[in-house]
């Protein structure tokens, strides 16, 4: 990796943030976010919104605080994100079968569609990322790293 980037005549060392782990993080996530941004634009949904439709397909009725800790949302930013996509047509929540105080969340069939769409898009950009990291295995492992640096 190169460490200095050119500035005139002089050099700029930038050994020091080359090597900072939270800086490569904080720069992967941004260029992440915005292909992200990119890619997802069609859709008019942000990565909030795509990781509830996510963890709503494949867990529906739960409870929506289960899906808000799950994804790390408080609880202030989730009941807006929620709404969000309840005015989008693409959930929907009901009384909880097992507490009657909760809201389950469930997909509704707009957002069972929506959600097979932006998951073939994601498909597409994972497989680019994937490469990127050098492979299945390469990327497997990414992730390894990434969860011991999450908990």
């Amino acid at each position: 990796m190169d460490t200095t980037l050119e500035i005139g005549q002089e050099e700029l060392d930038n050994a020091s943030i080359e090597r900072s782990v939270l800086f490569q993080i904080k720069r992967s996530q941004s260029l992440l976010a915005r292909r992200f941004q990119t890619r997802f634009a069609a859709f008019g949904v942000t990565p909030g919104e795509y990781g509830v439709l996510l963890l709503v397909a494949t867990n529906p009725g739960r409870k929506q605080t289960e899906i808000a800790d799950a994804l790390g949302i408080q609880r202030a930013n989730f009941v807006p994100l929620i709404n969000s996509l309840e005015r989008r047509l693409l959930t929907e929540r009901r009384p909880s079968p097992q507490d009657k105080r909760s809201n389950a969340l469930y997909l509704t069939p707009a957002g069972e569609e929506f959600v097979e769409q932006i998951c073939q898009a994601e498909a597409r950009f994972e497989a680019e990322c994937t490469a990127r990291l050098g492979g299945r295995e390469a990327r497997d492992a990414f992730l390894v790293l990434l969860s011991r640096l999450a908990v």
